[in-house]
């Protein structure tokens, strides 16, 4: 998405395009940082509210999906931090899971448990490579660091992902 900006642009109207192309896939990668899909939709409602407010400082350098996914993490760990979530009961009972679309199966089960049980910033790194279809540029904005960084990362998580589903299947 190109931003341009000029006397007749709507800073309105980008926002609305930024909300239609990029709310879904910002809701996914909240929910996977705070595991609750209120606190996720919340988390971006505050996205969008910040990239209105410093929407006239982006400057390009990034897509916009970069931006406000740099953004939405910022907001995520900012909310993981607060002293609120710290002390809220997130324990879910079985009763408060909505039902699932399709069965998963045991492979694909297994696959995201590991993912999800990778150390924060290799999970972050496999979260926005496969699951964003973000490259490793992008990825590297919106996390903030070097693209080696990310590269390292994303090897080191594979590895740990090959090491713990080869050790799964063994009898």
């Amino acid at each position: 998405m190109t931003i341009v900006k000029g006397p007749d642009n709507d800073k309105e109207a980008v926002i609305r395009q930024m909300i239609a192309e990029h709310q879904t896939a910002l809701t996914r990668l909240c929910y996977l940082y705070l595991h609750d899909v209120q606190l996720a939709e919340d988390a971006v409602q505050e996205t969008f509210l910040k990239a209105y407010r410093t929407l006239e400082r982006f400057r390009g350098d990034a897509s916009a999906k970069t931006w406000l996914t740099r953004i939405a993490i910022r907001t995520c760990c900012d909310m993981r931090r607060s002293f609120w979530f710290r002390r809220m009961d997130r324990r879910v009972t079985p009763d408060m899971l909505p039902d699932c679309a399709s069965e998963a199966t045991e492979d694909e089960a297994a696959l995201t448990l590991a993912v999800m049980n990778l150390p924060r910033r290799e999970r972050e790194a496999i979260l926005l490579y496969y699951y964003q279809d973000m490259n490793v540029s992008e990825i590297a904005k919106a996390l903030g660091v070097a693209q080696p960084t990310v590269s390292y990362r994303l090897k080191r998580a594979r590895e740990k992902l090959r090491q713990e589903l080869e050790g799964r299947e063994e009898p």
